[in-house]
């Protein structure tokens, strides 16, 4: 059998409710969002850590009165995100930028609980407007970790000459008074084990200042949710740091969130040939999937295998004009015809942030699955259109 073939998540997502819905539709299933939630809650119980919800990674709203029941709030990369989580989530919010312009800072101070900054001449500029705010706002230091195992260079925060985190030598003789917290991150889609290696490493470049700090923010790319992911090791590994240093510990996972969670539904448009056989569909790669470029990876696809796996090969194409909109080659069990549905999986986090509305492609509808819920499973709860479009330009 295929290994891309997915059996389980066509118990996850059966056919029956992945052509419910229009086409394309972001389909996010919101019982394995719970699931996935317990998973956390049990981190936190057995740790005592403070787990944020990373909107860079999962912003879709209306999941958040499930989300919020357990977690502590959100971490926000700018005042955008800030405003959703403090209006949206309605808990705590913690906002860490590479660096943040005077409007920005006066939004940010807005919506915040803490506010993390990327450099000392940031928190140096900034610090007495925080303290004049009125507001009960801590603050953090963002440092660069200097252990990185991420393997994508994009996507490596502690890469040599990157502008993400402060370096040891910079903090050398500086007054931290009023500074009350230190972050790092450096992780990305790994497992607890990579955690220890980059403990050992932080805690060597930046132990003398633990003492004097209330919490540390380890950052994310925890791949908690993950099936194979060492959660035992994350628990030993937070208590142990809490017991030498006495502080509480943040953990802002955004994939884990939404693992597997979430799908593309996408229509063959038309079959085309050249050399080989091409299916068009009516999303894109370019602005739907934008990591299948970037990155780039591969993704899964229900019922399909890879090329020459199974019997009919194609390479799926998407629909804007860029030469390169092309989501890679696939193998299925019969052929592909105009009207066929493909079901691409784990498209909740990072993708839905990603997309764009390049040339005026039609954005993918969302959709909310509850199999719990009694009555209409599914629920459309947003659809795009041409205001959308013609609305974010000049």
């Amino acid at each position: 059998m295929a290994k891309d073939l997915h059996l389980k998540e066509l118990k996850d997502f059966p056919t029956s409710v992945t052509n419910s819905v229009e086409s394309p539709c972001f389909l996010v299933n919101e019982g394995i969002l719970r699931s996935n939630m317990e998973t956390l809650s049990y981190v936190k119980k057995k740790t005592g850590a403070k787990i944020l919800l990373a909107l860079k990674a999962f912003a879709m709203h209306s999941t958040f009165p499930t989300i919020s029941r357990y977690l502590d709030g959100v971490c926000a990369s700018g005042p955008m995100e800030a405003r959703l989580g403090y209006e949206k989530f309605g808990k705590e919010v913690c906002t860490a930028a590479p660096a943040y312009s005077d409007k920005d800072m006066e939004e940010v101070i807005r919506y915040s609980n803490v506010i993390i900054f990327n450099s000392i001449s940031q928190w140096k500029k900034y610090r007495k407007r925080i303290a004049a705010s009125g507001k009960r706002i801590s603050v953090g230091l963002r440092v660069n970790p200097g252990h990185s195992e991420v393997e994508t260079d994009l996507y490596n925060p502690s890469i040599s000459g990157s502008r993400l985190g402060i370096m040891p030598e910079e903090l050398e003789g500086e007054d931290l008074a009023g500074v009350e917290g230190i972050h790092f991150h450096t992780l990305c889609e790994q497992n607890a084990d990579v955690l220890v290696r980059v403990l050992k490493s932080f805690e060597r470049l930046y132990g003398e200042y633990l003492k004097n700090v209330k919490w540390v923010d380890f950052g994310g790319g925890h791949h908690i949710t993950r099936p194979d992911y060492d959660v035992e090791l994350l628990i030993k590994t937070i208590n142990g740091f809490k017991r030498r240093y006495g502080v509480q510990v943040y953990l802002e996972p955004g994939e884990a969130i939404a693992l597997n969670s979430g799908i593309l539904v996408s229509t063959v448009l038309d079959v085309v040939h050249n050399k080989m056989d091409i299916a068009i569909l009516d999303t894109s790669a370019e602005a739907h999937m934008p990591d299948v470029l970037a990155m780039p990876y591969r993704p899964n696809i229900i019922g399909a295998g890879r090329p020459k796996e199974l019997k009919y090969t194609y390479r799926l194409g998407g629909l804007t004009c860029l030469a390169g909109d092309v989501i890679g080659d696939y193998s299925f069990s019969s052929r592909l015809n105009a009207g066929d549905r493909l079901v691409f999986l784990d498209m909740a986090h990072y993708t839905m942030v990603k997309t764009t509305m390049f040339n005026g492609v039609r954005h993918p509808s969302i959709a909310l699955y509850d199999p719990r819920r009694r009555g209409k499973k599914v629920r459309t709860i947003r659809r795009f259109g041409y205001k959308d479009y013609v609305e974010r330009l000049s």
